[in-house]
């Protein structure tokens, strides 16, 4: 009987411990993804909204900006992942060397940016890229150029300066997980491949790839999901343009819902756009790392 009061007495700490979490977490996240997910159902401008059914759905295949934004995301997607996900894991590998001087001088140098303040981060490379920047000014005194460059005005120019500030914003932050990972292998394993004569890139290729591949598969998902749903490099530096030329499905969602006249519901779907995005790529990207994991 003692025993059965003491376990009931257990479970009340134990639920009173846990139930301010759960509360939070109900009111912040599962709240909102059921409002989010009704909402896409509905359709009406501002608060005058309605059941539409499948209206919002079938209003995706339509709709030009969607369309153009999704091409937008996809094209940061498929050139900035890649970009960020190698310079990560070579700086990572560079840091590691224990013969490198100033390794701490470098490796805050690299994570600072992720640090920063978003809009002092972001204000910075809008007056860097800007007509009369500091860019351009480097460039026009090495003679690289003859003309200003319209970094912000010309829609592939653009695109190269969000991608630039993403890449720089968030390559240290991956870095980190590469090299927690790096400091974590066994040295002796490069002492004998270093002894059986075996060289540094077949070391890199053959030892250090395999055994990051978790890390490099949990960074991959993690940038995926980041650049799909970027928003704030965007907001702060090219507000879309020029043209919608860095429109994204974050950025249009945004704009669906403050600037645009209001439609809660059919931006509710277009987050669900995003949601499914996410959640495939994801798979793949898992299944990808598995079947290789089994192949090897």
């Amino acid at each position: 009987m003692a025993q059965t009061r003491l376990d009931r007495s257990e479970q009340i700490n134990g639920w009173a411990f846990v139930m301010p979490a759960l509360v939070l977490l109900g009111i912040f996240m599962i709240y909102p993804i059921i409002w989010s997910l009704w909402m896409s159902f509905q359709v009406g401008r501002g608060a005058n909204f309605s059941f539409g059914g499948l209206a919002n759905i079938q209003r995706l295949a339509n709709d030009a900006l969607l369309i153009k934004a999704l091409t937008n995301t996809c094209i940061f997607f498929f050139i900035q992942v890649p970009i960020m996900i190698v310079l990560a894991l070579l700086f990572a590998v560079a840091l590691n060397d224990p013969t490198l001087k100033f390794r701490g001088l470098f490796r805050t140098a690299l994570f600072l940016p992720c640090v920063t303040s978003l809009i002092a981060y972001s204000s910075l490379f809008k007056s860097m890229f800007s007509a009369d920047g500091i860019i351009n000014q480097a460039l026009l005194t090495l003679h690289v150029i003859g003309t200003p460059i319209p970094w912000l005005s010309d829609p592939f120019w653009a695109r190269v300066v969000i991608i630039t500030a993403i890449t720089w914003r968030w390559t240290g932050y991956n870095m980190i997980f590469y090299l927690a990972a790096l400091q974590n292998v066994d040295k002796s394993i490069y002492e004998v491949a270093r002894i059986d004569g075996v060289p540094a890139w077949a070391r890199f290729t053959r030892i250090t790839i395999p055994m990051l591949k978790p890390v490099i598969l949990f960074t991959t998902i993690l940038s995926t999901i980041g650049t799909l749903q970027l928003f704030d490099e965007v907001n702060n530096i090219t507000q879309g343009g020029p043209g919608n030329a860095t429109l994204t499905l974050s950025m249009y969602i945004y704009n669906l819902t403050f600037r645009m006249m209001p439609s809660f519901g059919y931006s509710a779907t277009v987050s669900w756009v995003i949601v499914l995005i996410v959640a495939v790529l994801s798979f793949v990207q898992f299944m990808i790392a598995r079947d290789r994991r089994r192949a090897t």
